[in-house]
């Protein structure tokens, strides 16, 4: 089993304390990134499309965006659920997934459907870990 330690700092990609020694170098707990790398500043960041899951009050709102802080910034909502990797498609699958629930627009009642939906993404992990995760990997591709 491997222990997660303190990092040396923060990890310049997600900000992460935690990580573990892997073949010799330190890596983020968080997201995966090697402690000491510096994405290329000159080089735009990998899109990274997510489909996101808001919750207000009892309803969700079931979206889409790459660039998802400036996004949910931007939406009133009391608590993020869950991400999921995918654009569009993915978003118009889950509209349809759950059009029974549909409230309009892209809102729907917070059922238990949904939540069993939302908790399978969520046994993933914490929204923003998976986002610093899949951002992690893009850039090592």
């Amino acid at each position: 089993m491997v222990k997660n330690t303190r990092l040396p700092g923060p990890c310049t990609l997600c900000g992460g304390d935690r990580g573990r020694r892997v073949h010799g170098s330190w890596h983020c707990a968080v997201c995966g990134w090697r402690y000491g790398d510096v994405p290329d500043p000159d080089l735009p960041l990998p899109r990274i499309d997510v489909v996101y899951y808001l919750r207000f009050d009892r309803r969700v709102k079931i979206g889409t965006s790459m660039r998802p802080r400036q996004r949910l910034a931007s939406i009133r909502h009391d608590e993020l659920l869950a991400f999921e990797l995918g654009g569009r498609a993915v978003e118009q699958q889950r509209h349809r997934q759950f059009a029974q629930l549909r409230e309009g627009g892209e809102w729907f009642t917070f059922s238990r459907e949904l939540e069993a939906h939302v908790s399978g993404l969520r046994a993933a992990g914490e929204p923003w870990q998976l986002h610093a995760r899949w951002l992690s990997e893009a850039l090592r591709a």
